[in-house]
């Protein structure tokens, strides 16, 4: 069911009367400075420039609603512009907060217009900064520490501020909503202000940050310490095939998507090439470097069978740009640093004295925010190239350890990984669903997700419907009719 459906069932605020939009110019809040506050029509709104040719399709059927954009002052070097959405008429009651991806810089307009467009109100912001990399932090330990925690927690403290001005009311629910850093910011909420949110939706979270750059870095390095074991992207797709012809079908179905990685025990060895070197094969030297990739430093998890189209991410021509700057810039402050001189453990450790306590946000403890009710989904898309999905898993049983098992944490968090999804969506699965619905039924009916409706689209056409299935279930065929129709598959 469509979140525009759920949120109708949910029942709007009534009002008596329009809200003010106007009004909030006027409105005083601790280390907030109102700029503007304006109405903006029906399909009105204007899209953010450079963002492609169809970025303002998500604006032309938004309704009427309140703009308030606002600057944050928490610290004297804090600079955190936050955006504040409020529809003008039908509000469920709820403020659905938004997550960014890479070092933000940026208000994340789209993922604000499809809450709006849900009946919420909708926040974001740019976490204290304007571009989308990391030399901000130079000589800025209070922007970092922004970009890190602080902005969400003070955007979600002001945005509950004015809507409750706005609509005389408070939100009765506060949802946030997040994927990759969006993803570390919804568990850096979870674990440092676990009051902020009544539910939490956390995809593909960058949660270990100290590791999961350093994992990155390695991957780069490893690549090219020596240039014969790089693999060209013209030979991804001979490895994409070789994985799914050993492991697609172990589900019982083959459709061109490994439905568990875990139990795929690819060896890239079969492809090493017999005579010569072409684009069906790989070198000896590129076989022990895809052996790498997918068995990742060891302190951090590799990448997974089924990945292989997006290993440019990780291993292409150059490193990750992200995963460089927080080593460079962050780790060793020193923008002339070269990643080939990566020592593995020793500088991971250099990473977690200098930035861990800041960006890290891997505390096991979800207490505080389970016990007033809070519900988490996470998600992770098995195929990702970026964040490796097996840290999404080891971080959920870090959890259920710290509780006493997997059944303790059940009725408050929940894990869904998505077969052949890559990062925070696409790839070859089925990578359309609605979370933020499963996790409102949950918070305000009880009704904890056993399954997550999820489809394939081509071209604006559904070709392919599965339920995502809570870890450590799959989606198993029940060995009558179609395999692209979901009501023939169980959550075993």
């Amino acid at each position: 069911m469509k979140r525009a459906i759920l949120a109708a069932l949910a029942g709007p605020m009534l009002l008596s009367a329009a809200p003010n939009c106007g009004s909030m110019a006027a409105l005083s809040l601790p280390n907030t400075t109102i700029a503007t506050a304006e109405t903006i029509a029906p399909g009105a709104f204007p899209p953010p420039p450079g963002r492609g040719p169809n970025a303002g399709a998500v604006y032309k059927t938004l309704p009427a609603f309140c703009r308030v954009s606002a600057m944050l002052k928490p610290s004297a070097d804090s600079d955190i512009r936050i955006e504040v959405w409020m529809p003008a008429s039908g509000w469920n009651g709820k403020l659905e907060s938004v997550g960014n991806g890479a070092w933000a810089g940026t208000i994340s307009y789209p993922a604000m217009a499809n809450a709006l467009a849900a009946g919420y109100a909708a926040a974001s912001t740019d976490t204290g900064h304007t571009g989308n990399n990391a030399e901000f932090a130079t000589g800025h330990p209070e922007k970092l520490t922004d970009f890190a925690w602080r902005a969400v927690h003070e955007m979600t403290v002001a945005s509950k501020g004015i809507v409750a001005a706005y609509y005389a009311s408070a939100p009765k629910y506060s949802y946030w909503n997040g994927c990759s850093t969006g993803g570390r910011q919804a568990l850096a909420e979870a674990q440092r202000f676990p009051n902020d949110y009544d539910g939490i939706v956390a995809g593909a979270p960058a949660n270990w940050v100290t590791h999961l750059q350093g994992a990155q870095v390695w991957t780069a390095a490893m690549t090219h310490k020596d240039e014969a074991g790089y693999i060209p992207p013209a030979k991804y797709a001979a490895i994409h095939k070789a994985a799914l012809d050993q492991c697609d079908a172990l589900d019982g179905v083959k459709d061109g998507v490994i439905e568990d990685p875990k139990r795929c025990k690819f060896d890239p060895k079969v492809l090493e090439c017999k005579q010569g070197d072409d684009s069906s094969c790989l070198t000896a030297a590129q076989v022990d470097v895809a052996r790498k990739i997918y068995h990742g430093p060891g302190n951090f998890p590799g990448l997974e069978p089924g990945s292989e189209m997006g290993w440019a991410t990780l291993s292409g021509p150059k490193p990750m740009d992200l995963a460089l700057d927080t080593y460079r810039l962050l780790v060793f402050q020193n923008p002339a640093w070269n990643y080939l001189t990566f020592k593995g453990a020793a500088d991971e450790n250099q990473a977690v004295k200098t930035i861990g306590n800041l960006m890290d946000s891997k505390d096991p403890n979800l207490k505080p925010f389970f016990s007033h009710n809070g519900k988490l989904i996470q998600y992770h898309g098995w195929a990702d190239p970026g964040i490796a999905p097996g840290s999404s898993v080891d971080y959920y049983r870090s959890v259920a350890v710290s509780f006493g098992g997997m059944d303790k944490i059940s009725d408050s968090y929940r894990l869904f990984m998505v077969p052949g999804m890559g990062h925070c969506g696409g790839g070859d699965g089925t990578s359309t669903f609605d979370m933020v619905s499963a996790l409102d039924a949950w918070v305000v009916q009880s009704k904890a997700p056993a399954q997550i409706p999820a489809s394939k689209v081509v071209s604006g056409a559904v070709v392919r419907t599965r339920p995502l299935c809570p870890y450590p279930q799959v989606a198993a065929w029940n060995s009558t009719g179609s395999t692209d129709e979901a009501a023939n598959f169980t959550c075993r």
